[in-house]
């Protein structure tokens, strides 16, 4: 008989360090990116390594990152959400809505803006429990659910507005501007709590059984049944989840307007959605990184921040940028 061959034992540990090598490596691609980008930047525009535009840059960040942070688990897990810049416009509508009438009873500005606050994070789980529940229970995919709702909820908000804007009361707008605008050592609030959202976020995928939960129903959902994880619940949780951070997004971003329209949250789902891919989450679901995703998120407002600084091409092609951006990634995924 032969002598057995041993010369692939040899070779598996080589390979399988040459593969975790390839992996972090691919890993940091997302911060090189934007280290080059803000090189580019500072090259091009002196204006762009002030300290002034980069709390600017954050600041803008601050809103399509905290989506991100609850999108990235609904990628993982295997999922979609087309519908989040809507639901932010009917969400901003409501609690305006609410506030102004709370307005006429003679309340307390402060305390009508905290009710408001608190109403938009009610409402935004309420619609991510609604999108968990059709999607899990109904057995209906992700892409035709949020599909359908990102035109309800924008023609809810029409129908509210009469077609035009729902404007805060201005005694209101007063009360409520410091949560947009005032700043802690010198960072503006948005950023803080962008900051905290992302902490967080990144403490729930890596340090608790229901991100391993989120993970492994992304890897394999029929395996994740069988090692008698809870899909359904898990799924609709990340809904909520996703529901919850696009109403904190919200209650930071009215009074920096202090109106809703239409055309309020327009094309959030497309930054919300390029953050996460560009941040290094498989768009397959399964694995993915908060960290990867907040840098997903400042990368794409840097390049937005260039544009503009720079006038390389008009402003008015910076989705057309994110659009390219998210096929390239994809497609860069798909080789891989």
């Amino acid at each position: 008989m032969p002598p057995a061959r041993t010369d692939t034992p040899a070779r598996a540990p080589n390979a399988g360090w040459a593969g975790r090598s390839w992996d972090r490596l691919h890993g940091f691609g997302p911060v090189v990116g934007l280290v080059l980008l803000c090189i580019a930047g500072t090259l091009l525009n002196s204006e762009f390594a002030t300290l002034d535009n980069a709390m600017n840059v954050l600041t803008r960040t601050a809103f399509i990152g905290i989506i991100a942070v609850g999108m990235c688990f609904v990628i993982i897990s295997g999922g979609i959400d087309l519908s989040v810049g809507s639901m932010a416009a009917l969400i901003a509508g409501c609690m305006i809505l609410l506030m102004n009438a709370l307005a006429g009873q003679q309340w307390p500005p402060v305390a009508i803006v905290a009710l408001g606050m608190v109403f938009a994070l009610v409402l935004g789980g309420g619609f991510g429990l609604a999108h968990g529940l059709l999607i899990s229970r109904g057995r209906i995919e992700p892409f035709i659910v949020t599909l359908g709702t990102l035109g309800l909820f924008r023609a809810f908000l029409t129908w509210f507005a009469d077609g035009g804007a729902i404007t805060l009361d201005n005694a209101l707008a007063d009360a409520y501007s410091p949560v947009y605008y005032a700043s802690l050592l010198g960072v503006p609030v948005p950023v803080w709590v962008f900051a905290l959202v992302a902490l967080a976020g990144g403490l729930i995928l890596n340090r608790t059984a229901f991100g391993r939960y989120v993970q492994a129903i992304g890897s394999n959902e029929q395996v994740a049944r069988y090692a008698a994880v809870n899909v359904d619940r898990i799924k609709v949780w990340t809904y909520v989840l996703l529901g919850v951070c696009v109403g904190m997004a919200t209650l930071l971003y009215v009074p920096r307007l202090g109106s809703a329209s239409p055309t309020t949250g327009l094309l959030w789902e497309l930054e919300a959605i390029a953050a996460v891919i560009v941040g290094g989450t498989a768009l397959r679901g399964g694995a993915g990184s908060v960290a990867g995703t907040v840098i997903g998120a400042v990368l794409l407002s840097v390049i937005s921040n260039i544009l503009n600084l720079t006038n390389i091409i008009s402003v008015y092609l910076n989705a057309a940028v994110q659009g390219a951006v998210i096929i390239v990634v994809a497609f860069t995924q798909r080789r891989r």
